[in-house]
Formats: structure tokens, C-alpha cells, sequence
């Protein structure tokens, strides 16, 4: 069990270093804070950790069983499941919109 916890927090940290890397290369100002980094990896495995254990919860089942590869790509995409929400509720079309104003 341990197993799955470890591979849904380690997809939430891949999809946040993702998104991590698509917000530094899409703008040039953009400045590597080291505090706020580590805060969206450890924020973005939870998320993934949380998505797993969501699905886990309600019962689905693929070829017998919750497997590490399956949670591992929940916990990815549970970070994108999250910020499509957020881009719905918002109305914008990504985070970065509102990192550029400060």
C-alpha cells in the first residue's frame, strides 16, 4: 500500500514539475524561486496523493485491482483535473495569468 501512496504523490510531483517547466520557458521574466518550487512539488504530490485515494475510495478497478502504474497516473492526472476546475470556475485560461501581474 505504501507503494501506491508513493507512486500517486510521485505523479502529482511529475504533472507539477511539468506545468513547473511550461510556466519558466513560456516567459523570459520568469525568476526560479527555490521556496515557491519546492512548495508546488510538495503541493502538486498531495494533490496526486489525494486523486488516487478519491478514485481509490469510490471503488474503480482496472485489470483486478488499484496497481502503482494506475496510481501513478491518477496522481498525475489529478493535477490537471484541478486546474481545469480552476480555469472553469475563474474563467481564465491558465495560473500564469495572474503570476504575471505581480
Amino acid at each position: 500500500m505504501i507503494l501506491i501512496f508513493i507512486a500517486a504523490f510521485s505523479g502529482g510531483v511529475l504533472r507539477g514539475l511539468v506545468g513547473f517547466l511550461k510556466y519558466q520557458f513560456s516567459y523570459k521574466e520568469a525568476k526560479f524561486r527555490p521556496l515557491y518550487f519546492l512548495g508546488t512539488m510538495f503541493l502538486s504530490g498531495v494533490i496526486g496523493l489525494l486523486a488516487a485515494l478519491a478514485v481509490k475510495e469510490i471503488g474503480f478497478t482496472i485489470l483486478g485491482g488499484f496497481s502503482k502504474t494506475l496510481s501513478f497516473i491518477v496522481g498525475y492526472a489529478g493535477g490537471d483535473f484541478i486546474e481545469n476546475i480552476y480555469k472553469i470556475i475563474i474563467k481564465k485560461s491558465s495560473f500564469s495569468e495572474d503570476l504575471n501581474k505581480k
